[in-house]
This record gives structure tokens, sequence and C-alpha cells, in this order.
């Protein structure tokens, strides 16, 4: 793959053909769900790197387990609560017939990953679980376009000093589309020390985030104090993400995918990957395109995922907006 690279047409994940987002959340809850969901069952896999995940059958995603595919994949807010909104999401599928076929029988799978936005300012005193209802009511919403920011997986997401969300971004080269899906609620920023500029910015493709340009100070900064670890004692974080290419791979392929794409979190948050983040990437390929040399380009497609999950991130705080009862301000709100 050559260097030149362009963002796709939505700079979004579906961008990748065969995908779908939906979003569902609960202002009130301050919560809500994100769905990715795949026309055909995709070669999925997963890389865990974070101390403290949340998950629903990603065992089955490493290369040496029997499931060939996946029919969606959910990133919730909502802890371990979260993950019934794959339940949710497994139901409506198997009423449409969609699963892996086991016999007579056909079991949808729905890998997922939480984030804990428990301590938010959102009511959280529900009596039945809400996030069923949640990830039914994103996968009905699925589209090829979806809103950013404060909207599903990212309605109640925080960073160290501004309110997180729900980021995407694509790329397109030589003909091989790669997007990114990412729930920003890192312990950890995305913006540099002066709180002016993201860490992603030597990445950022036009203005898809503000063209704030690069941190002007060079060299080692210290790090503001977190307000959001203050108040919560390091708890209530997670970076959940997604990255998709319509490329032919492999499982083991998709692995290293997953794995490369971490770089982009590791350029966008600083600190990531902590003990008290459950940094998770999800990685598929819908297999609309064949590589001519799968071992060399998967090089390129590991860069390539890893720079659109850094934009994704830094997206995600862009497109933030305010809502009653927060405890931490936007991005855009810290401008002026």
């Amino acid at each position: 793959m050559a260097a030149a690279s362009k963002a796709g047409p939505r700079n979004l994940i579906t961008d990748v053909a065969g995908l779908s987002v939906g979003n569902a959340q609960d202002d009130g809850l301050k919560s809500g769900t994100t769905v990715l969901v795949c026309d055909e069952p995709a070669v999925c896999s997963v890389s865990v790197m974070g101390g403290a995940p949340g998950t629903r059958e990603t065992d089955l995603l490493e290369p040496d387990k029997t499931a060939p595919g996946v029919d969606a994949l959910v990133l919730s807010g909502g802890s371990a609560f979260g993950l019934a909104a794959a339940q949710g999401v497994m139901d409506a599928l198997h009423k449409e017939g969609r699963g892996f076929p086991v016999l007579s029988a056909r079991v949808p799978i729905v890998p997922a990953a939480i984030l804990f936005d428990l301590l938010n300012g959102g009511g959280k005193d529900w009596g039945d679980n809400p996030y069923p209802a949640l990830g039914a009511q994103a996968l009905a919403a699925a589209s090829d376009t979806f809103a950013l920011g404060s909207v599903g997986a990212g309605t109640g997401a925080q960073t160290a000093q501004v309110k997180g969300g729900l980021g995407s971004a694509s790329m397109v080269v030589d003909g091989i589309t790669v997007g990114a899906l990412v729930a920003v609620n890192p312990m950890g920023c995305v913006t540099t020390p002066s709180g002016q500029h993201f860490w992603a910015a030597p990445f950022e493709i036009g203005d898809e985030f503000g063209g704030l340009g690069s941190e002007p100070t060079q060299g080692l900064q210290d790090l503001q104090p977190s307000a959001k670890f203050s108040a919560m004692a390091g708890l209530g974080n997670t970076t959940i993400a997604i990255v998709a290419t319509d490329a032919v791979i492999t499982k083991a392929q998709a692995k290293r995918l997953a794995v490369a794409a971490h770089d982009g979190m590791a350029r966008a948050i600083v600190p990531s990957h902590s003990p008290f983040d459950g940094d998770l990437v999800f990685a598929l390929g819908t297999g609309k395109k064949a590589l001519d040399t799968p071992d060399i380009q998967l090089a390129a497609l590991g860069h390539a995922g890893s720079v659109c999950l850094a934009r994704a991130i830094a997206r995600a705080v862009w497109e933030a907006t305010p809502a009653k009862g927060d405890t931490l301000p936007t991005f855009r709100e810290t401008l002026g």
C-alpha cells in the first residue's frame, strides 16, 4: 500500500461496505448503547490492553476458536449492566433469522464491551435493567450515517478533564477502506496539558476535530490533575473501539489489526491502557476486497487502523455537547 490516503466519503466506519451503526441513549440515565451490525457475518477478533475490561463473548474471537464470524458488535455504557444490551441485539437478530447455524438452530454472535459511566451525574436507580431495550433500539436505528459526540455509548462518557463521547473516522488507502468507531471514556487526557489542543492533532485530516493544530510547547509537560480521577477515586473509565476494513482478512490477521490499532489509542489518550481502564479494540473484515500481498499489506492496514482510531477519539471529544447535570464541561466550552 502506498502512503497516500484520504478520509472516506462519510468519514465514518460505515464507509466500510457492509456495515451499519445505530445509537440509542437515555438522557436522564446519561448512558446509552451503540451497535455495529454486519450485512453478512464478518471475520472478527479482539485485543484487550486495559487492566479493567468488561466483555461478553470475546473468547470466541481468538484465532484458535471455532466461530467464523460475528453478526454484530455492541459498545455500551452501564458497566456490567450494559453487557445486557447485547442480549437485546441478539434477540432482535434471532427474530430476523440471523445467526450461526447449528443444525436447525441459529445463534446470533454478538460480542460486546462496556465502559463505566455509573458515576457521571445521571439517574441510575432503575428497576429493570434498561440496556436490553437500548440495544434493540440501537439495532433498529442502524444506518450508514449516524451522529457523533454525546450519543449512544458515548452519551455519558468522560475524559480526565472534559466530556468524552462517540467518535468515528475512516481512511481509504489504495482502494482499501479502513474505519474506526470508538466510545471515549478514559482515565487519561485526550487534550494536551494546555487544554487547547488534541494529542491526536498530527493525524487530523482537514479540520475534522477543529483544526486547532498541535501543541506548540515543546518537550515533556506535566499533565493537569485529573478532575475525573479525583472525583471517582480512579474509577469510571475505559475506551472501547471497533476497527474495520473491507479487505479479505483471516481471523489471525484481524487479531493483528486489533493489536496494531491500539497504537492509535496511545497516540490520542495520555495515559492509556492503565490498570483503571478496560481499553479494548475489536477488529473485523467484511471481505469485499482481496489483498494482493496480504502479509505486507496487513502492516499498512494496521497503521491505517491506528490513525483512524486516534482521529475518531479526538472527534468524539470535539463533537460532545453539554447536557443538564453534567459533572464535566465539553471541550468546546473550555475554549471560551
